[in-house]
Order: C-alpha cells, then sequence, then structure tokens
C-alpha cells in the first residue's frame, strides 16, 4: 500500500508517505508557506523514495477543522493530486491526527485535542482508544472553553486550544487532565496513520466527494461584506 499524505490545517505544514506500512515526513512551522512546500516536498518525498505518482494507491488529506484557507489548500492540493491519478481520496480529522500521539504512547487514554479557532473559540474533540485505534467521543465541535465538557479524570489534553484564552481550557480542567502539549500541532504522519486504517476499512472516496470541516458557518466574508466593511472604517 502507497499513499501520499497532505495536512495543512494549522500553522504547520506537512507531507507524508507510507510505503507498506513505513512512513516518512516533512514538517514545518511555516505559517503562510504551505502553499509553496506542500507539492514540492511530495515530489521530493516520492523521488527519495524511488516512487513515481502512479504507482501510489491512495492520497489522504486532513480535511480539517483548522484555519480556513489552509484546510482549502489541502483539500485543493489533495482533490488535484488524486483526480490526475485517477485514485481515491481518504478524508481524515485534522481533530483525530492531533489526537493520535497521545494515544499511541498511552494506549488507555482518553484525549481532549483542541485547536485555536480565534474569536475566543476552539475546535474540540474527545477520544479513546479504542482496539489499537481512535474512537470519537461525541462529535466535533466549535466552542468556547466555558462550554467544553468532559467526564472523569486521567485526560489528557493536546493542542493550541490549550494556550488560548490565556490558558482557560487547562486551567478549568486542570484536576482532569494529567498531562497537557499546548504547543502539539497535527502532522501529516498521523494522516496517514489512520488514512491506512480507514482505507482497509472502505474509508475512500472519490476525490470530488470530500467535505472540508470548516465547524464554523460563517468562515469567512464574502468580498461584497469585506467592501463594506473597508468602507465602514473610513
Amino acid at each position: 500500500m502507497k499513499l501520499l499524505a497532505f495536512e495543512t490545517a494549522t500553522e504547520a505544514c506537512s507531507v507524508a508517505l507510507a510505503i507498506d506500512g513505513e512512513i516518512v515526513e516533512r514538517y514545518e512551522i511555516a505559517p503562510r508557506r504551505h502553499a509553496e512546500l506542500a507539492l514540492p516536498w511530495a515530489d521530493a518525498l516520492l523521488a527519495e523514495a524511488g516512487i513515481a505518482r502512479a504507482q501510489l494507491d491512495a492520497i489522504a488529506v486532513g480535511r480539517g477543522p483548522g484555519a480556513f484557507t489552509g484546510v482549502r489548500l489541502a483539500i485543493a492540493i489533495a482533490q488535484g493530486v488524486a483526480l490526475g491519478l485517477d485514485r481515491p481520496l481518504v478524508p481524515v480529522s485534522t481533530l483525530a491526527a492531533l489526537a493520535l500521539p497521545a494515544v499511541r504512547a498511552n494506549p488507555s487514554a482518553c484525549v481532549l485535542a483542541a485547536i485555536d479557532a480565534r474569536m475566543n473559540e476552539l475546535y474540540v474533540a474527545r477520544y479513546r482508544a479504542l482496539d489499537g485505534d481512535l474512537e470519537l467521543l461525541g462529535e466535533e465541535q466549535l466552542l468556547t472553553a466555558a462550554d467544553v465538557v468532559i467526564d472523569g479524570a486521567d485526560w489528557r489534553g493536546v493542542g493550541t486550544g490549550f494556550a488560548a484564552q490565556e490558558r482557560a481550557l487547562a486551567t478549568r480542567f486542570a484536576s482532569q487532565l494529567v498531562a497537557v502539549d499546548a504547543a502539539a500541532l497535527p502532522h501529516a504522519a498521523d494522516i496517514a496513520r489512520l488514512a491506512l486504517r480507514s482505507f482497509e476499512r472502505g474509508g475512500a472516496i472519490a476525490p470530488e466527494r470530500v467535505e472540508p470541516a470548516y465547524l464554523r458557518n460563517n468562515v469567512a466574508l464574502t468580498l461584497l461584506e469585506q467592501q463594506a466593511l473597508r468602507d465602514s472604517r473610513k
């Protein structure tokens, strides 16, 4: 199985190549350089592995939630590659990829993954390990720190949401969190790991069917709204 994965939903940009279970990755915290880096990195990984694009079996992508432009970019790149090769696309939750390392390191862990969504809100999801995989508890949500709920103790917190709003989330659940990594960002290598499992379960779909997970309805102002806003400030 040969799979190429893209993840650009946060300030981190990463691309990973999985070949028969072995995964190599290029990763960099590179705000505003995702479009510049993603495809050249993909080509470099393929060249280093001696693999042609045509030998890929599938493409995977972090489908968000995350930064609006980053999510759109990852999906556009992955769709372009998949359509060009006539290969299926495997969409993977960015929050699940963020949570996966904590579960891999602690197989019995419950994990609260949180990404800073700005505007005093967070993208959050709760997970636990299940048969070597991740189980989503509830659903992915866009919430304020005050609205997040977790039950019980021994949770691990990961993601920039724990550094946001003066660490409000970490402070609120201090007695329930055994560890917090507020600097954690999603990796394409974990997108690839989750995509491989999803592919085995029939999770690959036609590229044109992949939908981004924005969670916030009004993710961007229309051009007219932007112009109206600029006019109001004159």
